[in-house]
């Protein structure tokens, strides 16, 4: 009897092991919300809630909310006047987490009107909180305000603009800045540090349009990270390994979208899954908003391998604080789904959202266009303008396609135009096939010759628009002008007014030119000179001038800095190289190009630059916005004083 019971007892003491285990796994990870509540002294609560690896891996934000709430009260009863600016700075914290960025804006400028008597922990907090509804809320002069201050403060962590320019749609302005402020930061032996390199740099190429080049680097991302995590001679803590998770997250999401923008969906899906899976342990908001574009996306290459069940589960998810592109998008995908499902009244029901939402986006136009000029300003960014415009036409041109496909049959027109124009090798190879479609194949070539016209048309229509566009602006500069007595600000705003009239020029000669690629130079410089004269009536009108470039042609990249520069150069002339007669007054400028090569040179015979030209150059906007514009030919800009007037020159590629 007790040689049976042998077996029994080792059955029950195993099943009370394994519990035993269970608990003690269990009591191991204590939720940070538990240890939050153990811990006396509402600095050591604070401490803890900033400091914990994952803030949420147990508890929602939700019952956290809850529970500062209790200890803010209690605070507020007997007056403690430090525990209640730290849990309110807590409070705003999760409000931001929760995606309330009103709440937490209105109780961070709440707490930041206090900020001399903040610590400074709770001051960058409350100032990362503000950044970050701010990006949210897409009130980007506002962030930009909040990052200078955090620079007054010694704060370095997140004082850039890159990320700003990225969400205003200038992404390769973004990679650029990036490269040139983080590469030269990061030691050849941070494989940690050259992860994230990569992975920020192939995303401003992945929303550039610029797939496969993105893909490389996004794979060099990895791979770095790889060697990262694969390093046991140095020790990880535990909240370095949870953040290697959600970068590794973040770089196979990225490298997913590229596959499904190359139409490598079975290559995608698996990659998306995973990112998505591990993203949605993160609090962080920009997470968030990467789950919602991995999770579309994912359902992008569903509905292209014709998986239907699959596609329509991603689609299902109700997201939070989903943003106006991503809900155009969504519904496009869902009208997708229901076409190829042939249930075309529920399609027609998804088109139609699409077209209120593009309604409303046409009434917020003039209000983004104006918030974007603003944040241009504020950075000296004028030269950006032009991208910023071309981003607010792709809006644009999005919602016009989207209301282009009321019903199937333009929905089929608009991409049998597309598909012509893309594919035109492939349709003449399958036509080739058949002597009896000869008649068919000349009907296609004289479409695409009609749609190539077509394009011709639109892109002068494009740069005449530009041009207009550029012309409110000089208006506005114009009106400000006439309700500002400040003497420095209407010099100022002239000056503005100015270079704008040099983009606007730029426009105005391409779409008036039979190449759209280029521009000529000599009647450019001519029509420019002829600008900034109007501008200094009273001065000017008797310098001799000679221009040097005829017969030579550049591109829109080279023109527009070329006339900002030279704007500069004519402008200063007219304002001080003549001061007292300019009867004798001699302007030249001489530009070619051989080759690959290029030569500029700007010379006046006026009263040279000051003894202290050197000390003030730092402080002319003038003179760096020169130096950035030849700069940004990849060249350095050379200056010589002569015994009588000044010389300008630079060689470029």
């Amino acid at each position: 009897m007790m040689h049976n019971l042998k077996p029994l007892f080792s059955v029950l003491f195993f099943v009370l092991l394994l519990n035993v285990s269970a608990q003690s796994v269990d009591s191991e990870e204590i939720s940070a919300l538990t240890e939050f509540q153990n811990t006396n002294g509402s600095q050591d609560r604070f401490d803890v809630f900033f400091n914990v690896v994952n803030r949420y891996n147990v508890n929602s934000a939700y019952d956290w909310l809850d529970t500062v709430k209790v200890y803010l009260s209690n605070a507020q009863k007997i007056n403690d006047s430090v525990a209640t600016q730290l849990y309110k700075v807590m409070q705003a914290q999760l409000y931001n987490d929760l995606g309330e960025y009103d709440k937490s804006v209105a109780l961070a400028m709440e707490l930041y009107a206090a900020k001399d008597t903040m610590d400074a922990g709770s001051r960058k907090v409350i100032l990362d909180v503000l950044d970050n509804n701010y990006a949210n809320l897409q009130l980007y002069d506002k962030q930009i305000e909040i990052r200078k201050q955090k620079r007054e403060f010694g704060y370095t962590d997140n004082v850039a603009f890159y990320d700003i320019y990225s969400n205003l749609g200038l992404h390769r302005k973004a990679r650029n800045q990036y490269i040139m402020e983080v590469k030269p930061t990061i030691a050849d032996n941070d494989s940690y540090g050259l992860a994230k390199y990569h992975s920020k740099v192939g995303n401003y190429l992945r929303l550039d349009n610029s797939a496969p080049t993105a893909l490389s680097e996004l794979k060099k991302a990895k791979a770095y990270l790889d060697v990262f995590l694969n390093d046991i001679s140095k020790e990880k803590t535990e909240e370095q390994l949870f953040e290697s998770e959600l970068l590794k997250a973040e770089i196979e999401g990225n490298i997913g979208k590229c596959h499904v923008l190359l139409s490598e969906y079975e290559e995608a899906i698996p990659l998306l899954e995973n990112s998505i899976e591990v993203l949605n342990t993160s609090s962080r908001s920009d997470h968030k908003s990467e789950v919602i574009e991995n999770t579309l996306n994912l359902a992008d290459a569903n509905l292209h391998l014709e998986r239907y069940v699959a596609a329509k589960r991603s689609l299902d998810i109700q997201f939070e604080n989903i943003s106006i592109l991503q809900n155009i998008k969504r519904n496009s995908l869902l009208a997708a789904f229901y076409d190829k499902v042939e249930n075309f009244r529920s399609a027609a029901l998804y088109y139609k959202r699409n077209e209120r939402i593009k309604d409303s986006l046409t009434q917020k136009q003039s209000s983004i266009i104006k918030q974007q000029l603003v944040t241009i300003v504020a950075n000296e960014d004028l030269e950006n303008s032009q991208r910023l415009i071309d981003e607010q036409k792709r809006i644009n041109e999005l919602a016009r396609s989207e209301m282009k496909a009321k019903d199937e049959r333009i929905n089929l027109v608009f991409i049998s135009l597309i598909f012509t124009l893309l594919g035109f090798a492939g349709l003449v190879y399958a036509y080739l096939k058949s002597i009896k479609n000869q008649r068919l194949i000349a009907e296609q070539k004289h479409i695409i010759e009609n749609a190539l016209v077509e394009k011709d048309s639109l892109l002068k229509e494009i740069h005449h628009r530009v041009k207009n566009n550029l012309q409110m602006v000089s208006s506005l500069l114009s009106l400000q002008t006439k309700n500002t007595r400040s003497k420095s600000a209407i010099e100022a705003l002239e000056e503005g007014k100015s270079r704008v009239k040099a983009m606007a020029l730029i426009h105005q000669k391409l779409y008036q030119n039979d190449d759209l690629s280029v521009i000529e130079m000599q009647g450019y410089i001519e029509s420019l000179i002829n600008s900034v004269q109007s501008v200094y009536k009273k001065g000017g009108h008797n310098i001799s001038i000679t221009i040097d470039a005829e017969g030579t042609e550049l591109d829109i990249d080279r023109a527009i800095p070329f006339g900002l520069i030279l704007n500069e150069l004519v402008s200063n002339s007219f304002k001080y190289a003549f001061p007292e007669n300019d009867e004798n007054g001699k302007i030249y400028i001489h530009l070619r190009k051989n080759g690959d090569q290029g030569y500029f040179e700007y010379t006046d015979n006026g009263i040279g630059l000051p003894e202290d030209a050197d000390e003030r150059a730092h402080s002319s906007m003038g003179i760096r916005l020169m130096n950035r514009l030849v700069n940004q030919l990849q060249s350095k800009l050379n200056i010589d004083k002569a015994t009588e007037g000044v010389r300008f020159w630079f060689n470029f590629s």
